[in-house]
């Protein structure tokens, strides 16, 4: 399930099509991009930390672009390498620790009322866990051959949910806002990791069922029993 519809994706990214088209063009590696997109949500939790809301929203989005980027930069320019999918992921794991820790920063040194910091530290934390799980069981899945693109809290929403909102409203009255973001993208990301967990235990069992019908048939003659059954 795609919260946000496979034609306004497919329409992103045909946008941002000529950008990396010419960097494609200015021979630039996608792991630069990838590099320059990790500053960039470096940025956005310095922003956040710092009580920036504003601009920890607009870095968050410009950081969603550069996320586009450099996977279009490396299949545009035939530059696709195991090294630069390890790096990209690496720096989008350190990316998810480093934004939701300078939103906890903030939290905790007066960005909410004292009675709700605790909570918002914890939602935050949460938040934090449950992303880079989005983003690992995804990785493992594809590791292992699955396809493993579902979810209600896929990278595109978050970025948008974090990053539109405080663009636009900043932390809100008392960092209200940001708390009830926070908030649902905790919970949003937790049901994506269940949702991630249940695809690929279906995906598995069909794959072991099939395998299992490959070896009946491999071990199995005509009028003769499966030689592993019970008893044989």
């Amino acid at each position: 399930m795609n919260v946000i519809p496979q034609p306004v994706r497919d329409g992103f990214l045909r946008l941002v099509a000529p950008i990396s088209q010419g960097l494609i063009r200015a021979q630039i590696s996608p792991n630069v991009v990838s590099t320059l997109g990790a500053f960039i949500v470096l940025g956005a939790a310095a922003a956040f930390a710092l009580g920036s809301a504003h601009w920890g929203g607009a870095l968050v989005l410009v950081n969603g672009i550069f996320d586009l980027l450099d996977g279009q930069v490396a299949r545009g320019g035939g530059r696709t390498t195991a090294f630069g999918a390890f790096y990209d992921s690496t720096l989008d794991r350190l990316g998810e620790m480093a934004l939701f820790g300078g939103i906890a920063w903030w939290f905790v040194t007066g960005g909410v009322p004292a009675a709700r910091a605790p909570v918002a530290m914890v939602m935050a934390i949460v938040a934090m866990g449950t992303s880079v799980l989005v983003s690992y069981t995804r990785a493992r899945a594809e590791g292992l051959g699955y396809e493993c693109k579902v979810g209600i809290a896929q990278r595109a929403e978050r970025v948008l949910l974090l990053g539109a909102p405080t663009l636009f409203f900043g932390a809100g009255q008392d960092g209200a806002l940001l708390f009830w973001i926070i908030v649902v993208l905790a919970a949003a990301t937790s049901v994506t990791v269940v949702q991630r967990v249940a695809h690929v235990a279906r995906l598995a069992a069909g794959r072991n069922n099939t395998m299992e019908r490959a070896a009946v048939r491999r071990n199995t003659l005509a009028g003769h029993a499966p030689a592993f059954r019970k008893g044989h």
